[in-house]
């Protein structure tokens, strides 16, 4: 009883920790200006005659539509969708046979990632006829639309019937360390021009134009379809949901030790 309260407890402070996340977040957009192009190219215009070009730093929001970069659209790998970004993940799927000591297998189904790509460029964003550019520091943006969503079953490249019943009864009974492939999830996403986007981060002239990128501080770095409104009101319910289930959490394994220790 006491472990489990432990348990209960290390699992509280985790969920107390995600609220606390939720906050700083929160925090983060409402304390952040929200800067046009123009107004960010002025401020590095006096950054420049202060100190020097490329030393231009400024945390603040940028809202936009998305473009693609100097070097074009993408198309991306799975689907052949025209876009400024995209991602894709490969699943495995798979039976895991162990036998414990006293000679019986466990059978449970496990999920590893065996490929998780994403384009290494940036891209724009335009308003007004101005454009500034998003470096994504390879984190997938917030919202972005999935065109890919597809499971390939690994049976269709292995024995069939009578044949695969028994193989399968054989590998339990041989029991041991032993991985039996269900098949693979393969998933893609794309963010496309003309988006509509909000990006929370760090501004700066390192490489010469401007770009948003992740702030050096540590502050929240946000890219998202959604409006500000939208991620505050979802930051919010998410860290009084974190709380709440933090602090029963909490109660639930404080009780449990005192108990064990009474």
């Amino acid at each position: 009883m006491v472990w489990f309260g432990i348990i209960l407890l290390l699992a509280a402070g985790g969920c107390l920790w995600g609220a606390s996340r939720s906050r700083r977040k929160v925090h983060a957009m409402m304390a952040a200006e929200t800067l046009s192009v123009p107004e960010l190219l002025e401020l590095q215009g006096i950054s420049a005659d202060l100190t020097g070009p490329g030393q231009f730093r400024k945390v603040c929001e940028v809202v936009g539509e998305t473009a693609a970069a100097p070097m074009g659209l993408l198309r991306s790998e799975l689907a052949g969708v025209d876009c400024v970004w995209h991602a894709h993940r490969v699943q495995r799927r798979y039976k895991h046979y162990d036998r414990d000591s006293d000679g019986d297998t466990r059978v449970t189904t496990r999920t590893e990632t065996v490929a998780e790509i994403s384009s290494p460029h940036g891209w724009a964003l335009l308003r007004d006829g101005h454009t500034i550019g998003v470096d994504h520091g390879g984190r997938r943006p917030d919202g972005v639309e999935t065109v890919v969503d597809r499971f390939e079953p690994a049976h269709d490249h292995q024995p069939q019937g009578a044949l695969a019943g028994a193989i399968s009864v054989l590998g339990a009974l041989a029991g041991g360390d032993r991985d039996e492939t269900i098949g693979y999830q393969h998933t893609e996403w794309v963010l496309r021009p003309g988006t509509r986007m909000y990006v929370l981060g760090e501004v700066d002239d390192r490489d010469g134009p401007l770009v948003i990128r992740t702030p050096r501080d540590g502050s929240p770095f946000v890219m998202s379809t959604k409006t500000e409104e939208e991620l505050t009101d979802s930051a919010r319910t998410g860290q009084r949901i974190w709380a709440w289930v933090g602090a029963g959490l909490a109660l639930a394994g404080l009780a449990l030790v005192v108990l064990a220790v009474l």
